[in-house]
């Protein structure tokens, strides 16, 4: 985003202090604001490094974030997450992340897997590792330019909870075959080791402080 874009965009917008951000979300320009406490500066934009509320000092133009808090939680590289599949195409799915470790995450972010990073093996297709709807458990490899990839490549990630891609019911796993309780069909998934008894909320201890955020 150039400076005239952000510019153009915040003139739409209301300017007053109290609005949610997440880290990485552009405040300002350098030209019209000072960078306070709880951002950075990249490329003459002002970002915010945590999630928080804006406070927008108009007197001395200074723009800063007031942190939610010191357990805040946050994807980072290495943290297992927990996610909705949003969308398929042939060689990535798109996941709404719900869950860090165990505990809910503070916002929304948004997560991508490619197929090479479905399984230990060749996967032809995404649409063989996951299908729109089902819940994933992931692990984040990276988060270059604050985009947040993710591998089920390990025995303990992959598919925790399908739906069937026909009816939309539950998908059931017996016999190392999953097929669909209501109209039978077989499904094809990369599926979790532990498919069918994780809920949603509850994960590893171990996960506990990962992506963890403060002031």
């Amino acid at each position: 985003m150039t400076h005239t874009e952000l510019e153009e965009k915040q003139t739409q917008q209301s300017r007053k202090s109290g609005q949610f951000v997440v880290p990485g979300e552009p405040l300002g320009v350098i030209e019209e604001f000072m960078a306070g406490s709880g951002t950075y500066v990249e490329e003459g934009i002002i970002h915010s490094k945590t999630i928080g509320r804006t406070l927008l000092d108009m007197l001395s133009k200074e723009v800063s974030i007031y942190s939610l808090g010191h357990t805040l939680h946050i994807p980072r590289t290495g943290c297992t997450v927990i996610g909705q599949v949003s969308e398929v195409q042939n060689r990535m799915a798109t996941l709404h992340i719900v869950n860090v470790g165990k505990r809910q995450l503070a916002g929304f972010f948004t997560g991508t897997l490619y197929v090479s990073d479905t399984g230990p093996g060749f996967v032809e297709t995404m649409y063989d590792a996951c299908r729109a709807g089902d819940i994933v458990r992931a692990k984040v490899i990276s988060e270059k330019n604050r985009m947040v990839h993710l591998s089920t490549v390990d025995e303990n990630l992959g598919v925790i909870h399908a739906f069937c891609s026909r009816c939309g019911n539950i998908v059931s796993l017996s016999k190392q075959r999953l097929q669909c309780t209501v109209c039978g069909k077989i499904e094809r998934r990369k599926i979790a080791s532990d498919y069918g008894e994780e809920t949603l909320l509850r994960e590893k201890n171990e996960n506990k402080s990962c992506g963890k955020i403060g002031k």
